[in-house]
């Protein structure tokens, strides 16, 4: 299957880093992240909060734009209509579980939002903070890449950013989702590169 596309021209040029990047955190909340939730129990993305946590450090020390997000609503009437439990029964404005991961979250630097929808761009006042800051390439990493992330990736391709995905800073419940979704979209949409490349790439250039 892969040599097909390859035949037919997908994945023929990559995308590259533009004039100035910003970080996007797509659901990084506890929800997601605290055991002590029915869907925070899932290793990978366990180890992307805690991969894209490193990578915050290095993107806020450069002085690299970050925005957060996270979702909640505040009923079933404002809700779209979810498949996944935990989100119909929990997802809830001032829940416990829609509170930022502590790793990811720094108050005072990042610009966190509320999201009601798979996309970080979709009715959300992201385009607006980015076109502030000067950004033209995005760095998408989040949870979960099947579903938040892959959407987020589309809505950012669509609004014309140039799109980068760290694949160790994201993270799904199941392994085979996530490579195939990455997979598809670095065939399309993006550059899926690593975290550390990620790092070279921020700390090599000025922001």
């Amino acid at each position: 299957m892969a040599d097909n596309y390859t035949a037919a021209g997908y994945a023929s040029t990559d995308i590259g880093y533009g004039a100035r990047a910003a970080i996007l955190v797509v659901d990084f909340q506890l929800a997601f992240t605290d055991p002590a939730y029915p869907i925070g129990k899932l290793p990978m993305v366990h180890a992307a909060r805690d991969r894209t946590a490193a990578l915050l450090g290095v993107a806020r020390a450069r002085q690299v734009p970050v925005a957060k997000c996270y979702t909640a609503y505040g009923s079933q009437a404002d809700m779209p209509l979810w498949k996944v439990k935990a989100v119909r029964e929990e997802f809830f404005y001032g829940h416990p579980c829609t509170a930022m991961d502590p790793k990811v979250h720094d108050e005072k630097y990042d610009f966190t939002f509320c999201k009601n929808a798979p996309s970080i761009f979709f009715l959300t006042p992201l385009n607006t903070f980015l076109t502030r800051q000067g950004v033209d390439t995005v760095i998408v990493t989040g949870c979960t890449t099947s579903g938040c992330v892959r959407a987020s990736i589309v809505d950012a391709f669509s609004h014309g950013y140039r799109v980068i995905v760290p694949e160790d800073c994201v993270g799904d419940a199941d392994e085979a989702a996530h490579r195939a979704n990455l997979a598809d979209c670095a065939r399309r949409y993006c550059d899926v590169t690593t975290a550390a490349a990620v790092e070279q790439h921020l700390l090599g250039r000025s922001s």
